[in-house]
């Protein structure tokens, strides 16, 4: 029962389509009966889903459970067709898919008490906590399970997202198109056969949004040493940074190839990368993701 949503980028709300990445259109369409999809928590990834689903106006039924009235009290004021509840136990009921979008801290807690409805109903999990593995999860729920774990990043805030998803064996492949669907609704998404990728993912695109933040807060700093109003240096840096990434997407061309075509020998550029290369940059972004990726692994571990 896969969700027909378009895979698209967004530029400050409009869309602007992604020729390197491949769309479906021949997504099978949903049955008479709405998807119902359950999510256990309320944050800001679960009200992005949210956003995304009901913007594609995909054909699902959509319930909302947390412990926080003043969560579901937003969430009914923006949606009111949502149906939101303290009651884990009665959002789940007859539920197709469950997003499970708690905090890792609270993950065992709260999979455990959801084991007998779990069991009962054997719906799809879809879990969006880092440093939960597949395994552990299933195993709080009684084991047997469909699961799809997914690793998305912030920018799905804004329908920019970058979603890593691994499925386990109990998972069918109308399930994992279901799962898929459900996470294209926030940007693009990569399948993985191998779990430990997700380490991976984490390391570049689930902390990669604040590598790139940091740049930016370098340069802003940089730039108002140089003269430049606040206000200036930054709708400059964002917009810049802007550019460059929708031009990335949309090139044929490697980040290698689009750098060395804005590279003048003895130019501008060319002074500001020598220093960049020479305070060793590329080595430092190696050693980066490595500890981001090996720290992934220690917080699944712990978590296990």
């Amino acid at each position: 029962m896969p969700l027909k949503i378009v895979e698209c980028a967004y530029y400050y709300g409009n869309p602007i389509t992604d020729t390197k990445q491949s769309v479906n259109m021949d997504t099978p369409k949903l049955a008479q009966k709405p998807t119902t999809i359950t999510f256990i928590g309320a944050g800001n990834m679960a009200r992005s889903l949210i956003v995304g689903l009901l913007q594609d106006q995909a054909n699902v039924s959509l319930r909302v459970a947390d412990p926080d009235q003043n969560q579901l009290d937003a969430i009914r004021r923006h949606w009111p067709d949502v149906l939101a509840t303290t009651d884990n136990q009665q959002a789940m009921l007859d539920a197709d898919v469950v997003v499970l979008a708690v905090k890792p801290q609270v993950m065992c807690e709260v999979a455990e008490s959801l084991r007998d409805i779990a069991q009962r109903g054997r719906p799809l999990f879809v879990s969006i906590a880092a440093g939960i593995r597949e395994e552990a999860l299933n195993r709080w729920l009684g084991g047997n399970l469909p699961i799809v774990r997914c690793m998305p990043n912030t920018p799905a805030l804004v329908q920019a997202g970058a979603t890593g998803l691994f499925a386990n064996e109990h998972t069918s492949e109308e399930q994992r198109s279901l799962a898929e669907s459900i996470l294209r609704a926030v940007g693009i998404t990569l399948w993985f056969e191998e779990e430990s990728k997700l380490d991976a993912v984490t390391a570049i695109s689930g902390s990669g949004p604040a590598y790139f933040f940091l740049v930016m807060e370098a340069m802003q700093a940089a730039a108002e040493k140089l003269g430049l109003k606040a206000e200036d240096a930054h709708l400059l840096i964002v917009q810049t940074a802007l550019g460059a990434a929708r031009l990335a997407l949309e090139s044929n061309d490697p980040p290698a190839e689009l750098r060395r075509k804005v590279t003048s020998k003895g130019g501008t550029t060319a002074a500001a990368l020598q220093v960049l290369n020479d305070g060793g940059l590329v080595e430092l972004f190696d050693q980066a993701l490595k500890a981001a990726e090996n720290r992934s692994r220690e917080l699944a571990a712990a978590n296990s």
